[in-house]
């Protein structure tokens, strides 16, 4: 199995007592929308359910879906004073899936989105049941696999997005609800350098 440089899983961010009250929390009282998209002109249903929240003035698209951008909730501003606090680094959005069961699911793909600049370096904290990141480089094919326990944040490195795909792939065996929020610091166009 490949281990990869660019990952750092950081086990128990969250104790036993946090992670049940965080997870009740998303399960219960976070508002999921409707999980359908247009791409391309068509309709499709996201085999799980989001929610995109941002500082003001913040946009971000992925596959050409620009994201409904919503208000930080007080949940999630805690959540992201620590992580900030733990990494000394400044997010500005957040990415909040919430994987129903093992059905539910993210293809591959990169997060190497113009809005993240050249580098972005991505922060995922995980609560509930432990899914798998599968992850493989982009030239050498090599593949590998880190699971994700609750209450875990993994840290990805700026050069994993350019390297790397990554994935959580399908597993009809897992039946419990996983709560995953990938911090982010998108870039306004003025941050952008111009090549």
């Amino acid at each position: 199995m490949t281990v990869c440089p660019e990952l750092e899983l950081i086990e128990n961010f969250y104790d036993a007592e946090d992670r049940s009250r965080f997870l009740a929390y998303f399960l219960r009282r976070h508002p999921w929308p409707d999980n359908r998209y247009t791409f391309g002109g068509r309709q499709f249903v996201l085999p799980r359910l989001q929610t995109w929240h941002a500082d003001a003035g913040i946009r971000y698209s992925y596959s050409n879906n620009l994201l409904v951008t919503r208000p930080w909730t007080a949940s999630l501003l805690a959540i992201r004073a620590e992580v900030e606090s733990r990494l000394a680094y400044r997010f500005n959005s957040v990415l909040v899936n919430f994987y129903r069961d093992g059905d539910d699911f993210v293809g591959w793909h990169a997060d190497n989105e113009p809005e993240l600049g050249e580098s972005p370096l991505i922060a995922s904290l995980s609560f509930g049941a432990a899914r798998p990141l599968a992850f493989r480089h982009k030239i050498s094919g090599e593949t590998g696999r880190l699971v994700l326990p609750t209450g875990s944040l993994l840290l990805m490195r700026p050069a994993f997005q350019s390297q790397w795909q990554h994935s959580v792939p399908q597993d009809r065996g897992i039946s419990a609800a996983r709560i995953n929020l990938t911090f982010r610091k998108v870039c306004q166009p003025t941050d952008r350098v111009n090549v």
